[in-house]
């Protein structure tokens, strides 16, 4: 069952909190931090955004997760990564800087994902709302290019 016009009027929510407190909030829920992933649209080609939070951090690395509230349809966001790796990520308003994004290999998910239920119980509830296995998604930061 899907679940796609609550999840846009959650996100359109969260976008007037930023908008309309001039970003003082909306740039954490509980203890994680919340970022604007811009990705290139598969189909469209224009830019993309959506709001997530990172249960995971790890360095410079973050962690995020492709629920989508246990739909059995994969977000928009992620079909759009896996089309394009290169995205961008910002923070509290700030210009997006460039990641490179990956889903976690089955080992890397084995370890990531009680870490991510740790840090937000309801991945558990949606993984079991829906058949499909939720993925794990790794930002990785773009080294910058090395001068010619």
């Amino acid at each position: 069952m899907s679940n796609r016009r609550a999840m846009l009027t959650m996100t359109a929510l969260h976008r007037t909190i930023v908008r309309l407190t001039g970003g003082r909030l909306g740039w954490s829920i509980g203890e994680m931090r919340v970022i604007e992933l811009e990705t290139v649209g598969r189909r469209s080609g224009e830019r993309r955004r959506a709001m997530l939070t990172v249960p995971v951090e790890e360095g410079d690395r973050l962690v995020v997760i492709a629920s989508r509230g246990g739909d059995d349809a994969m977000p928009a966001w992620y079909l759009n990564l896996q089309a394009e790796p290169r995205v961008g990520v910002a923070e509290q308003g700030g210009s997006a800087r460039p990641y490179r994004a990956r889903t976690a290999d089955p080992q890397e998910r084995e370890r990531l994902w009680p870490r991510a239920v740790a840090a937000y119980r309801g991945y558990a509830a949606y993984q079991r709302r829906t058949e499909r296995l939720i993925p794990v998604v790794i930002l990785e930061p773009e080294s910058p290019a090395a001068p010619a």
